[in-house]
């Protein structure tokens, strides 16, 4: 299985243009619904991540799609193909997990041949398949070696190349890289990204990290509660989530919350709970009335702190420093403004004198980078 035998493989396209599917998917155990009408369609070659909080149902629809659950009601299908009573090891996917799986009794090289030796090939078929997949992730010095004989990050590469011989159409990634340190998490980023790049496969990860998400899909379709709140590119979801569940989830922001107080075509005027008055950009496809509840979403890197009045008309307000964490790259200062308002200020660290703790300050911003949604 040559690289570009894997590619001719999973980049046919299909008559729906999709390789997977979820029509008003729902899940219920014991009474209690896991997974709520998900729609979904992840498009040909994607890297597509399902990300939310634990519990949302984000890993029992992965596993309704990998065969593992049997949706309570709705449909699956894998291109184009209803997936109703198709049992796991016959779908065209294969699910690498957190935990690996491997087989401990078992070298690296069976542990990848195991599901090609159940398809019944020849000798010489199987060899080069193995040696291929190997060859994909790096790992065809380690052949004969035992999983426990390999660090987290190559176990990972070995369960990535089991998965990948069978040449499946559609690739499961059960939080592939949770059980990683930081440093060895982003390497095999990378590798998953190049992978993906490589291989013009559809790749399908389940996450709860937001920033892995963000670097690495193509989409993300943001869950809680069983629901999907909304799919999108990762700068869409990030620029402009639909709900103060999203902006809260995604990174961080400050959540002000209030009602809309004036209309007019410069922006909307919100009047915060604490009084505070806020210009934001209108919303193209919602038209709230006037004393409508609103929460306003501002990115702490979209904030401007100083300690002098700055020469702004709108969104700026004076406070005391509460606050100060060096991170290295940045710093993130926490400001209680007059109102009781707290507000969050991320700058980047470019070596000057930082303000202390208990100082006078001042925080603005634009009117376009506070964005107002349905609170």
């Amino acid at each position: 299985m040559s690289q570009t035998t894997l590619q001719s493989q999973t980049v046919a396209l299909t008559e729906t243009g999709s390789d997977v599917e979820l029509r008003k998917v729902f899940k219920v155990f014991n009474g209690e619904t896991a997974v709520r009408g998900v729609d979904l369609t992840i498009g040909q070659g994607e890297f597509f991540s399902i990300l939310g909080p634990s519990g949302c149902g984000k890993t029992t629809t992965l596993r309704l799609i990998a065969g593992f659950e049997t949706p309570s009601a709705g449909e699956v299908l894998v291109r184009g193909q209803s997936m109703l009573n198709v049992p796991p090891n016959q779908r065209p996917v294969n699910t690498v997990f957190q935990s690996y799986a491997l087989f401990g009794h078992m070298t690296i090289w069976d542990n990848v041949a195991f599901g090609l030796k159940i398809k019944g090939l020849t000798k010489a078929e199987l060899e080069g398949q193995v040696r291929e997949a190997l060859v994909l992730v790096k790992m065809e010095s380690f052949a004969r070696r035992y999983p426990a004989q390999l660090s987290g990050g190559q176990r990972q590469r070995v369960a990535l190349a089991r998965a990948l011989v069978n040449r499946p159409a559609v690739l499961l990634l059960d939080e592939p890289l949770g059980a990683l340190d930081l440093k060895l998490r982003k390497e095999m980023q990378m590798e998953l990204s190049s992978l993906h790049r490589e291989l013009g496969m559809t790749f399908v990860m389940v996450t709860h990290d937001q920033e892995e998400a963000l670097s690495l899909s193509d989409r993300i379709a943001v869950m809680n509660e069983g629901r999907v709140e909304q799919v999108g590119t990762p700068s869409e979801i990030y620029e402009a989530p639909r709900s103060p569940f999203i902006a809260d989830f995604i990174g961080e922001t400050n959540l002000l919350r209030g009602r809309l107080a004036q209309v007019d075509r410069e922006g909307w005027q919100v009047e915060t709970d604490h009084g505070s008055p806020i210009m934001v950009r209108p919303v193209a496809d919602w038209q709230p009335g006037r004393g409508d509840a609103i929460a306003v979403s501002v990115r702490p890197e979209k904030v401007g702190l100083s300690l002098y009045p700055p020469e702004v008309k709108v969104n700026c307000f004076e406070g005391e420093l509460q606050n100060i964490m060096y991170l290295g790259t940045h710093v993130h200062y926490a400001v209680e403004l007059r109102s009781g308002e707290k507000i969050t200020v991320m700058q980047v660290n470019t070596g000057g004198e930082m303000p202390t703790v208990s100082t006078q300050v001042y925080v603005h911003w634009s009117t376009q980078d506070g964005l107002a949604m349905p609170a």
